[in-house]
């Protein structure tokens, strides 16, 4: 059965940093293309960073792009998100997925973590 848990999230104030990183366990990790989803308050969840399975090919959503970098670790089946320059608006739930797709959009993600929440205080 696959697993993906998530960590790192907190309290930070606005210009700080958080490293989130998602766990995954059963099933071949390194298979698969690994994203990061958000969700606020009120709003519905959006994307937010990819990394193919050889971490080779990233991509990031415009919001966050040169702010936060997504990276992998195969031998430790976890993905990562480092998080620099925070704004209040990155405030939300965020979420782990796995696709088997290099490309994937939203509904091609197969599993999800439970999600962790960051909060930014301005």
């Amino acid at each position: 059965q696959v697993q993906l848990v998530e960590s790192g999230g907190g309290l930070v104030q606005a210009g700080g940093s958080l490293r989130l990183s998602c766990a995954a366990s059963g099933g071949t990790f390194s298979r698969y293309t690994m994203g990061w989803f958000r969700q606020a308050p009120g709003k519905e969840r959006e994307f937010v960073a990819r990394i193919t399975w050889s971490g080779g090919t990233t991509y990031y959503a415009d919001s966050v792009k040169g702010r936060f970098t997504i990276s992998r670790a195969n031998a430790k089946n976890t993905v990562y998100l480092q998080m620099n320059s925070l704004k209040p608006e990155d405030t939300a739930v965020y979420y782990c997925a796995r696709s088997p797709l290099f490309a994937p959009r939203a509904m091609d993600y197969d599993y999800w973590g439970q999600g962790t929440q960051v909060t930014v205080s301005s």
